[in-house]
């Protein structure tokens, strides 16, 4: 666990580096839930792919660590509709927000595919360019 519970933002939003706002496509613009401007507000992975995309996520293949970028994932249910998302660090571990509850961090991004609230698998990996040197220290 690296945070206390916190209502006012989820996993996609953590994801994004984001911690003001609840991110979901929701149909209507809620209050205290945020979607990019242009972005389809339909629960569907090429909406959230679009949605790291105004931050300058691309997809990419590899879920390993690399120098100068930072990685997202997005988890998808069977069906493949959106479920959690989870971001790289430094390290090469990855963090989590688990729904309304804390931060995690965890190693792989295994380790919360199919568990409780039933995450589902990685559907879609992708990175942006931080220029950043990361290491594994």
């Amino acid at each position: 666990m690296t945070s206390d519970e916190d209502l006012v933002y989820n996993c996609i939003a953590h994801a994004a580096g984001k911690t003001d706002a609840w991110w979901w496509p929701e149909e209507h613009e809620t209050e205290g839930v945020y979607w990019p401007a242009g972005v389809s507000r339909e629960e569907s992975l090429d909406s959230f792919v679009s949605a790291f995309g105004t931050l300058g996520y691309l997809p990419c293949t590899g879920t390993e660590l690399e120098v100068a970028f930072e990685k997202v994932a997005i988890y998808a249910n069977a069906q493949g509709k959106p479920t959690h998302a989870a971001r790289q660090l430094p390290s090469g571990a990855w963090t989590s927000k688990l729904g309304e509850w804390e931060d995690i961090e965890h190693n792989t991004l295994a380790d919360l595919e199919g568990v409780d609230p039933g995450y589902g698998k990685v559907a879609h990996v992708l990175k942006r360019f931080t220029g950043e040197q990361k290491t594994t220290e």
